[in-house]
């Protein structure tokens, strides 16, 4: 049996510089397409990270809420009001602020995210955390996330090396006097796209750091778990139906898709990325269409000629869109392995989580594909027009 090898394939690698440029230039589109994708996934999973370590089933927030890294509190006494609905077991409160670290080295301020609760009723399931609940009781001791950005100086590798006796001067975002707290272990939570770096606290750390912005009634997020076998659905309408309209009541789901919808709409990041996205695919669209057109105007005779000896449209046609799916597959793979090199450079210089995933894998080789799909069938109306007498 005899191996034929395509006609597509033949036209495409007869002028091989061309045919390497060509897929060099879809190559670079298909990693535009990952890295925007990488950046798009990166902010919202940065941007949802606390939510996602959230312990407990129902969450109250004001209905002023914006985003975690806004600061809209409400009465705790809403939270608690919670406590005489059916299904609902009990109550935890969060506080949330800025704060403005010192760098133990230069000396330099820099904005951090302070978190603060109850150290004996943890709020955050990172075990990391758990397991340094006892020494959050101790007054003026936190835990620093060890993925920080790098300005806020070497806490965590001084700690790491032993070093458990750091103190650290923590200032209220707009005050001019600093309060000393102890490092007293690590974590792992990582910046996002609205915050540098992450402290955990107790809650009555948290507002000796804050003594005159925030006072303790004043919570950032309420957590609610329901008793075992409880009906969330039907406890998250009650809440909702009773509960005064100065707070929201989300499930876990709905607060997570609350805060993306916040930075894919309402923040210049999340609409600079969507614009980018768009943008890569049109630009790659024109650019398979141009390899194609030009492939086609090379060999126009050679089509002509074909159906100067019979061969039909639907098989000139044919070979189009087999090139066309040629330059998508070999054009993906370098692509591809570029990106994750791309995105590991990335995480590590901006800790941000921007990892490869089967999804977007997935996601822009069938973009890929439909492309360069496209451009072929943009670039089929010049062979529409071969006429056999071009060949004379």
């Amino acid at each position: 049996m005899n191996f034929k090898i395509p006609l597509a394939w033949l036209q495409l690698a007869q002028q091989k510089i061309r045919f390497v440029v060509a897929v060099a230039g879809i190559a670079f589109i298909v990693l535009l397409m990952f890295v925007q994708l990488g950046f798009q996934d990166a902010l919202y999973s940065s941007a949802t990270a606390v939510h996602q370590s959230l312990r407990g089933d129902l969450f109250l927030v004001s209905s002023q809420y914006k985003s975690l890294t806004s600061n809209q509190s409400f009465s705790r006494t809403r939270l608690y009001q919670s406590l005489g609905f059916d299904g609902v077991d009990s109550v935890s409160t969060m506080y949330l602020q800025f704060a403005k670290l010192k760098n133990p080295v230069n000396g330099e301020k820099y904005s951090i995210y302070v978190i603060g609760f109850d150290p004996g009723n943890p709020v955050l399931n990172i075990p990391e955390i758990e397991q340094n609940l006892d020494k959050l009781k101790i007054p003026d001791v936190m835990l620093f996330d060890r993925d920080s950005r790098p300005e806020f100086g070497p806490i965590a590798a001084n700690f790491d090396k032993g070093d458990t006796e750091q103190t650290i001067e923590i200032f209220p975002f707009d005050g001019p006097i600093g309060y000393n707290v102890r490092v007293g272990g690590l974590f792992s939570l990582g910046p996002s796209f609205g915050v540098d770096g992450n402290l955990i606290v107790s809650d009555s750390t948290f507002l000796r750091i804050n003594p005159n912005t925030r006072p303790a009634e004043k919570i950032d997020i309420g957590i609610i778990t329901l008793k075992p076998g409880a009906d969330k659905e039907k406890v998250l309408k009650s809440l909702q139906a009773n509960l005064p309209n100065d707070v929201l009541v989300f499930t876990r789901q709905g607060f997570i898709n609350f805060e993306k919808q916040y930075w894919a709409d309402r923040t210049p990041i999340g609409f600079i990325l969507n614009l980018m996205l768009t943008m890569a695919s049109v630009v790659g669209v024109v650019i398979v269409y141009q390899i194609l057109y030009s492939n086609i105007a090379t060999q126009f005779i050679a089509y002509a000629t074909l159906k100067a000896i019979g061969y039909p449209n639907s098989y000139l046609l044919k070979v189009v869109f087999q090139q066309a799916l040629i330059l998508a597959f070999l054009s993906y793979i370098p692509g591809f392995l570029t990106s994750i090199i791309l995105y590991d450079f990335a995480m590590e210089s901006t800790k941000l989580p921007i990892m490869m995933n089967a999804t977007n894998a997935l996601i822009v080789f069938i973009s890929a594909v439909l492309m360069c799909i496209t451009s072929g069938a943009l670039a089929i109306n010049k062979l529409r027009s071969a006429d056999p007498a071009d060949i004379f």
